[in-house]
């Protein structure tokens, strides 16, 4: 199980079985993203994906009622689909739920070259940025007389203010109670939302930096056209001023199949690494991890991530990438009867904010 949050934790003190709401929801989550996202988390795997989706979300009605002080036992669901306090608890749990399993999701996906923060509503993450320069060494004329100027070391700080961003949509109450819509279904796809547009901020940050790179032949950190000498210079300089920490090279699984030592005779069979992968774990002491590549759902069908870029960072030392996730998600709904359709509007509202922001070096590789 994965840590929860502190004001999720806050949020089910002393009622158990609302915090094990949480768990439930972090286990069907992992299971989720297991069977259709690619990934290869810890889950239950004695009890199937429907059954779990169907067993939350009667345990969320079930908190919804506790919550609501009502008992959806005694009227049908048109009598409470204007309850308020039926709304008001329906979102507030679906916004802790969503709290309870965002962080870890962006840290799973991002950590390789990100550093994210949760901090408390309004309040400011502040990050620590350490020089990466040495002090200078200076030849001295006679021992014990000062030749050389002083220096000293000091460490710099950044700040990031995470900014409010909203998602609006409508959902039917009254279909919701009736068993008719699925509240666990609903969570999901809005912590998918969430996470595309944070994942898009994140790749689109680093990717401008990175295409800024100066491009100069013998002290730029970019070069334009794959060659395996070309790469493994990069990756020396790049290892050279993160305090010689390896340096591994990221990229989309188009990007990396590029990366080929320059020796044609290469020979390849059916059962190799590359031709299960599409690409090389390792060329020249220099490791490959593939960027998963992501919707670009602003251009459909376009993806965000290019697939002409190559990255090298040193992911041991300082992060490129700074993330900070503000406060707990809140909620705002309409009235029952605000639309003809008797849907509701319910308005989600979620801070964060990505910089980069770093001590760090980095190279970029142009392939075309």
């Amino acid at each position: 199980m994965a840590k929860l949050p502190s004001n999720v934790l806050q949020f089910a003190a002393g009622d158990n079985d609302l915090k094990n709401l949480f768990v439930e929801m972090q286990d069907y989550w992992n299971h989720y993203r297991t069977e259709n996202m690619g990934k290869k988390l810890t889950f239950d795997s004695s009890v199937s994906l429907a059954e779990k989706e169907r067993l939350l979300n009667d345990h969320l009605i079930r908190e919804v009622a506790k919550m609501a002080g009502v008992d959806f036992t005694t009227a049908s669901p048109e009598q409470f689909m204007s309850h308020p306090m039926v709304a008001w608890a329906a979102n507030l749990i679906v916004s802790q739920l969503i709290d309870a399993v965002l962080p870890d999701t962006i840290i799973d996906s991002t950590a390789l070259f990100a550093e994210t923060r949760v901090v408390g509503y309004a309040e400011t993450a502040v990050f620590d940025i350490n020089s990466r320069d040495l002090f200078p060494v200076s030849r001295a004329g006679r021992m014990g007389m000062r030749e050389a100027e002083v220096h000293k070391s000091f460490q710099g700080q950044v700040a990031l203010n995470a900014e409010q961003r909203e998602i609006s949509c409508e959902v039917s109450l009254y279909r919701v109670l009736a068993g008719q819509e699925s509240l666990a279904s609903f969570t999901n796809k809005m912590i998918r939302s969430i996470e595309s547009e944070m994942t898009s901020d994140v790749y689109t940050s680093l990717s401008t930096v990175m295409d800024a790179l100066s491009a100069t032949a013998s002290t730029g950190l970019r070069v334009t056209g794959y060659t395996q000498a070309d790469m493994v210079k990069l990756a020396q300089k790049v290892s050279a001023y993160s305090g010689g920490a390896a340096a591994v090279l990221l990229g989309t699984k188009v990007a990396l199949q590029q990366v080929l030592p320059d020796d044609a005779n290469g020979r390849y069979t059916y059962g190799d690494e590359y031709m299960r992968l599409g690409y090389v774990r390792e060329i020249s002491g220099v490791k490959l991890f593939e960027l998963p590549q992501v919707a670009n759902w602003k251009n459909p069908f376009a993806t965000l991530l290019s697939d002409e870029r190559l990255w090298l960072i040193a992911p041991s030392t300082d992060k490129l990438v700074k993330i900070v996730l503000g406060g707990a998600t809140i909620s705002n709904t309409t009235g029952t009867f605000d639309a003809a359709t008797l849907t509701q509007r319910t308005t989600f509202y979620k801070a964060w904010k990505v910089g980069v922001t770093t001590s760090n070096v980095a190279g970029c590789i142009t392939l075309q």
